[in-house]
């Protein structure tokens, strides 16, 4: 393979472009991405001290909410202090090393994210279909082998991904990066050579950690909704069904804006460059923001608790 005189051999310091397009928007831009920031880091810290402190809330349901919340706390600082230095003070350089870091740890904690809502499906569906087991399935060793499978099953996934582009690519055809963070794709159109491997083994990984967790958890709440409209009593089914509102909400959203924003970007070629970084920014930051706001809202534990504390 032929290299042109314009290729870049091996860089170390990679530039952020911001967002196309609105480079004299971002200052205000940064504003309601801080504040939602903010709101993901407070109401997810509120969520943990409340499950912690409260007692009643030591079951399975709420500890996978608690590793939910954590998860967005990670992945929202994973993203947003990077990207407020460039919208507001121009801190638009970062290392090749860092920004593979970063990629690594957006895309293992979407990982993370989507292996927490499985699990929280399958808790649910125990939990109504099965009440008289869930105590038994559910054991505190259960749980932590579930965590560790949930952390270690995307941080081995995405990891071939840093191998692949370090190892494969040496020359790149310009080190402006047309982001606001270091995401797969986009460190990947950098490289001046062929791309395809890397392309299809970001497919694979995405398609295995959220196409799989898609189908159990659209499998999970069906077999919740057969086992619920059964139910002889209309109190015991709305019962029943307000315990997984929740949960729907959540999972709705994350796999809604995640939808979009893949499709925005593998088909949305006709859709200026602005929206789909805006789209992808929204897609990781909405989550971390709504959650404990839904959570919060639909968990009557969680409400008491807050009103307690308001009230004390």
């Amino acid at each position: 393979m032929s290299i042109s005189n314009d290729t870049i051999f091996m860089p170390s310091i990679l530039t952020f472009m911001g967002i196309p397009g609105l480079e004299t928007e971002q200052s205000w831009i940064g504003i309601p991405f801080c504040a939602i920031y903010l709101v993901a880091m407070i109401g997810n810290s509120l969520l943990l001290i409340i499950i912690k402190s409260e007692r009643s809330l030591h079951e399975p349901m709420y500890i996978f909410l608690g590793m939910l919340g954590v998860t967005d706390m990670a992945l929202a600082t994973s993203i947003v202090p990077k990207m407020l230095g460039i919208f507001w003070f121009h801190v638009a350089e970062i290392y090749f090393v860092s920004c593979l870091l970063q990629m690594w740890l957006i895309h293992t904690f979407q990982g993370i994210e989507s292996g927490i809502l499985l699990a929280m499906a399958l808790d649910r569906y125990v939990a109504i279909c099965y009440p008289l087991r869930h105590t038994s399935i559910f054991t505190p060793k259960l749980l932590i082998q579930i965590g560790v499978a949930v952390i270690l099953r995307p941080a081995i996934l995405v990891a071939p991904c840093l191998v692949l582009i370090k190892c494969r690519f040496q020359f790149y055809h310009t080190t402006v990066i047309s982001h606001t963070y270091c995401e797969h794709m986009a460190i990947v159109k950098l490289a001046a050579g062929d791309t395809r491997i890397n392309k299809i083994y970001g497919l694979f990984v995405a398609f295995t950690v959220a196409g799989f967790d898609l189908i159990f958890i659209t499998f999970s709440y069906i077999q919740v909704f057969i086992t619920v409209f059964r139910l002889p009593q209309k109190e015991a089914r709305w019962k029943a069904f307000n315990t997984c509102i929740a949960h729907i909400c959540v999972f709705l959203q994350f796999y809604l804006l995640g939808f979009f924003s893949f499709f925005t970007h593998r088909i949305g070629s006709h859709i200026p460059p602005y929206i789909h970084i805006l789209v992808s920014s929204i897609y990781l930051l909405v989550p971390p923001f709504l959650n404990p706001i839904v959570y919060g809202a639909k968990t009557k534990q969680i409400r008491l608790y807050v009103v307690k504390m308001l009230c004390s």
